[in-house]
């Protein structure tokens, strides 16, 4: 386990703007909770909270990885129109301490699906 600092900085913030997540047009998650994390060079990645995703959409893969300094990460394939997205979503259930605030919450691949601020 790593710790965030100066050489590795990450910084999660509540976005204060709703967040909208869309597969093939259907509504993947929608939620005014949304949490950003920044991590070092990365781009900003939106993590938004289980409660507000169609869980119902969502199979759980047997993909693991590991990130030092957020713990290991599981996946989500995403079921829309009768298309799959392997591995489309993120989510670190049991997060190393530091990084508690994203626990269950879910991170999209933006390759794979439309992330958009709605106004």
């Amino acid at each position: 386990m790593k710790l965030p600092g100066p050489d590795h900085p990450i910084a999660i913030t509540a976005n204060p703007k709703r967040i909208r997540v869309l597969a093939d047009g259907v509504v993947i998650a929608d939620t005014q909770k949304a949490l950003t994390l920044k991590e070092a060079s990365y781009p900003a990645v939106q993590y938004l909270p289980r409660e507000d995703a169609h869980m119902e959409l969502l199979q759980r893969t047997d993909r693991v990885t590991h990130c030092p300094y957020k713990g290991d990460a599981s996946y989500f394939s995403i079921n829309a129109n009768g298309k799959t997205l392997d591995n489309a979503i993120w989510t670190y259930e049991t997060p190393f301490p530091a990084m508690a605030e994203i626990s269950g919450y879910l991170a999209f691949y933006p390759d794979k699906v439309k992330i958009e601020e709605v106004a």
